[in-house]
């Protein structure tokens, strides 16, 4: 073989093989990326479940004290020394 196809089929083979291994790199890579999204999603899941939870908690107790407590709406507007709620909301 002459010297020029020689320096041809080792520059190509080389070729062949970094684009092998880079192909395989990327694909760790992604894979690793894909995995870390999966993680997360597991975290926000978690603490979604958590929120919920402390929100079912919080509603369970306002219904326990509105058992024991007499509650009545109040009407702002009636208060003296507070400026009025109409005139906020009017200007909105």
């Amino acid at each position: 073989m002459s010297r020029a196809s020689k320096l041809t089929l080792l520059s190509t083979s080389l070729f062949a093989v970094g684009t092998v291994a880079f192909v395989h790199w990327a694909q760790k890579a992604d894979q690793q990326a894909m995995h870390q999204g999966v993680l997360r999603d597991l975290e926000q899941q978690r603490l979604k479940r958590e929120r919920q939870a402390d929100f079912d908690a919080q509603r369970a107790l306002e219904a326990e004290y509105l058992k024991e407590q007499s509650v009545r709406e109040s009407n702002l507007d009636e208060v003296p020394g507070l400026p009025s709620s109409k005139g906020a909301a009017a200007g909105r």
